[in-house]
């Protein structure tokens, strides 16, 4: 396999779960996460990340093709690997369909998906996803046994989990900080060898994206909890700016 070249410009991809919990939080229509998708269009924003979860806590199922109608972004579905997520990403055909793990009684995502230990049932869903033209992504952790599992599953794309990198306290546990960031680097380094496109997220902050964001490897970010919280107290198009002029300052 070629070494994927590094690209041009890092993709930003903006996460509007949280603003559909917010709306959620009340009932009714407002905020719209329509509305979030088209601002992310207009101010720099590369693509439209969504996680329906089995509970619906957030983006539910009318939601998917609203935003698919509204902004020509691509859209990225984040989704369980069941039968249920299944059908509806074949019947939208989003760009894209990132496999994460999930589990009920979490506030999100705490880690990554175990793609090694669950191959025979991530099989038939990659295969079916890519049969249909869906760009298939599996969320996991920056290991070498992790990769080797998403090489065997055939996932042109990886987004690797930066949770214990954004959560290590940058005075207090520097050490551990730059120990997973060279972690992330390296296997970033080592998809794209083995021709599989590496994108990153969790927890990545204004204090703390552009290290990731200079991994010369990393085609994409994928950022939403926190542009949202942002957008509380500068709107969404100036936290959106902001993260995409850090990325590019790291590049």
């Amino acid at each position: 396999m070629t070494e994927i070249l590094r690209p041009h410009r890092l993709r930003l991809g903006v996460n509007i779960d949280h603003v559909a919990t917010i709306r959620n939080a009340r009932g009714g229509d407002h905020p719209d996460p329509v509305r979030a998708a088209e601002i992310v269009a207009t101010v720099g924003g590369d693509g439209i990340t969504a996680h329906l979860r089995e509970d619906r806590r957030h983006i539910r199922d009318d939601d998917l093709a609203r935003i698919q109608s509204a902004t020509d972004l691509p859209l990225n579905l984040e989704m369980a690997a069941t039968e249920e997520m299944l059908e509806i990403a074949l019947r939208h055909k989003p760009h894209a369909a990132c496999i994460v793990p999930e589990k009920r009684e979490e506030r999100t995502t705490e880690g990554g998906l175990d793609a090694a230990g669950l191959h025979n049932q991530l099989a038939p869903v990659v295969g079916r996803l890519l049969d249909a033209g869906i760009r298939v992504s599996l969320f996991i952790e920056a290991s070498p046994r992790q990769l080797e599992a998403a090489m065997h599953l055939n996932a042109p794309v990886v987004e690797f989990h930066t949770g214990e990198y954004a959560h290590a306290d940058l005075e207090n546990d520097a050490e551990k900080r730059a120990v997973e960031l060279k972690r992330i680097a390296d296997m970033a380094a080592l998809a794209a060898k083995n021709g599989i496109e590496p994108h990153a997220g969790h927890g990545l902050t204004y204090e703390n994206v552009q290290p990731i964001a200079a991994i010369p490897q990393l085609a994409e970010l994928n950022i939403g909890h926190y542009l949202v919280g942002e957008a509380i107290f500068t709107g969404l198009e100036n936290a959106v700016r902001r993260m995409r002029e850090l990325m590019d300052e790291a590049r």
